[in-house]
């Protein structure tokens, strides 16, 4: 697979990555071995850059990820994300990037994952009662101390991402990008060239919904998180499903899957764009990879735009959008 480069930071990763939360919580059933078996299917495949955080779990994911990648440390390119703190039951504690708890994540983090460093370390979410600079300072002490590769944030906004590369170079920032959430474009993408960092797309698939599959709410498990987001709820799913079936009709025609033609024009966005669709089975992961050799001329670039521009998505992306992109 095609490599991209992060900004101007030097640090190289597949064109595309992979989310490996779903295959922990959050989306439904769990099954261990076969995240396993996605992970290295994923080296095989050419994809290098994986994508997990603390909370996941919580701490789960971590270890799975690390278990999975466990001798082949050095095909891989490690993401983790600290900031949203909860407790061993499950519980969400809040936003926490004070300077002590940045080193005591990190260092959880490490030995979770059984690994010496990590590459790529991103602030979850912004706290807004500790100052950016001082959260960003103790990140970059992780640096320093070689524990740390590069540096990310997670929905951050522009002014604090501009506070943020003040203190210390900013490899990556990391926030939902998709056909049916293209808010980035309107800032953010230009600020990330601006400030030489990547840009990395979470959720490109819409959460699984731009794949075309999920028809009903009863599609998704009893206990599945999507549940409770605004776009998978009454009118906006109804109207949710008009805008992936225009989707669909040009992936029919150019006799791809609908997901497919969401991560090629995705990738198409631009050369240090890169997305971690999520899935916790090979098959998909399969898909997904395919979608890197799709070529989308101007004609098809338009026509996309049109059938899915940006704002047309029904309802908020979280149920409570107080902590992103601030």
């Amino acid at each position: 697979m095609e490599r991209r480069i992060l900004g101007t930071s030097g640090l190289q990763v597949s064109a595309m990555g992979l989310g490996c939360m779903g295959m922990s919580e959050f989306y439904g059933t769990h099954d261990e071995q076969e995240s396993i078996a996605t992970i290295a299917r994923s080296l095989e495949l050419g994809i290098n850059f994986f994508d997990t955080a603390d909370m996941y779990g919580p701490f789960t994911n971590e270890k799975l990820v690390g278990k999975a990648l466990a001798g082949h440390r050095s095909e891989a390119v490690i993401a983790t994300k600290f900031g949203n703190e909860r407790g061993e039951d499950g519980s969400f504690k809040g936003i926490n990037g004070s300077p002590d708890y940045v080193r005591r994540a990190c260092d959880a983090s490490l030995e979770r994952l059984g690994i010496d460093h990590i590459d790529l370390y991103y602030q979850h979410r912004v706290d807004t009662s500790v100052p950016i600079e001082e959260t960003v300072g103790a990140m970059g002490e992780l640096v320093a101390a070689g524990k740390v590769g590069y540096l990310g944030l997670s929905e951050a906004g522009p002014a604090t991402i501009r506070r943020a590369a003040s203190v210390h170079p900013i490899c990556a920032l990391q926030t939902e990008y998709s056909l049916w959430s293209r808010e980035p474009e309107d800032e953010l993408l230009g600020l990330c060239g601006e400030l030489g960092m990547g840009f990395v797309a979470y959720s490109p698939l819409g959460r699984g919904f731009l794949s075309g599959e999920i028809r009903s709410i009863d599609d998704l498990a009893e206990g599945d998180r999507r549940r409770q987001f605004p776009r998978f709820q009454g009118d906006n799913f109804e109207r949710n499903l008009e805008l992936v079936e225009r989707v669909t009709e040009i992936a029919n025609e150019k006799g791809v899957s609908a997901s497919q033609l969401a991560l090629a024009w995705v990738l198409h966005q631009g050369e240090d764009i890169v997305p971690i669709p999520g899935t916790k089975r090979r098959s998909y992961l399969e898909e997904n990879a395919a979608a890197s050799e799709i070529t989308l001329d101007e004609g098809d670039l338009d026509r996309i735009d049109k059938a899915s521009p940006s704002g047309s998505a029904a309802g908020d992306r979280y149920p409570d959008m107080s902590a992103v992109n601030r």
